[in-house]
């Protein structure tokens, strides 16, 4: 399995950071089964998180034609007070220190990542995932109308309202698409994904390396319906 993790301004480090040492490990672990890479949408460059102006490279361009994994992270920056909104011009121009989580998502929309990520989820061979706010990005681009997935708990409605089956769960696993919730849950989506893809074995190794048990149970779309709860 290869895996592209998405860059772009603002993102969140822990997001990107969470699920790449995981596979990274995954992949040591299975003698290489699982490669792993930073990419973005315009190609190598130096990417700026929400966090502190924290920089990461991007080695290479996002390739929505390559087999394997492509995952989106989320945003960092202000959440913002009850009612309080970003200004009317906000999201124009580069990224700035502070912003919005919405307006640097929202962004996303005005580059080539929307196109590739389209591309993407039309590969039969790929498996989109998304952590946090990545999920926010894919449903803005109207990319999972219909498809059951998670966000961070403060998006769920978002995520609602934009015609997806928003579900309030660490880890969703629709088939070809698996998100995660909250920020630290790219560790536990980094640790389905190999035991989804890899196996349990090579999962429960970079579990005991990483000293993380991964939490909740990952939701999927079958069995009955809970009644009365």
């Amino acid at each position: 399995m290869h895996a592209q993790i998405i860059l772009f301004d603002g993102f969140d480090p822990l997001d990107v950071i969470a699920p790449y040492e995981v596979l990274y490990a995954g992949g040591t672990a299975s003698g290489g089964a699982v490669s792993v890479e930073l990419v973005s949408a315009e190609g190598p460059r130096e990417v700026v998180s929400g966090t502190g102006g924290l920089v990461l490279r991007a080695t290479a361009a996002l390739d929505p034609a390559r087999a394997g994994l492509i995952l989106v992270p989320g945003a960092s920056g202000r959440v913002g007070e009850p009612g309080e909104v970003p200004d009317h011009d906000a999201g124009a121009g580069e990224w700035q220190q502070d912003e919005f989580i919405p307006v640097l998502l929202g962004r996303t929309l005005t580059t080539g990542l929307p196109a590739l990520l389209k591309a993407a989820r039309d590969n039969p061979e790929v498996t989109l995932g998304a952590v946090c706010g990545g999920s926010l990005v894919l449903a803005m681009a109207g990319l999972l109308e219909g498809r059951y997935a998670t966000t961070h708990h403060m998006g769920l409605d978002m995520l609602d309202a934009t015609g997806v089956h928003a579900v309030s769960a660490r880890v969703v696993d629709d088939g070809d698409l698996i998100t995660a919730a909250g920020v630290t849950s790219g560790l536990d989506l980094g640790l389905y994904l190999l035991e989804r893809m890899v196996g349990p074995r090579i999962a429960h190794a970079v579990e005991e390396l990483f000293a993380h048990e991964r939490r909740g149970t990952v939701w999927r779309p079958e069995g009955p319906v809970p009644a009365g709860l």
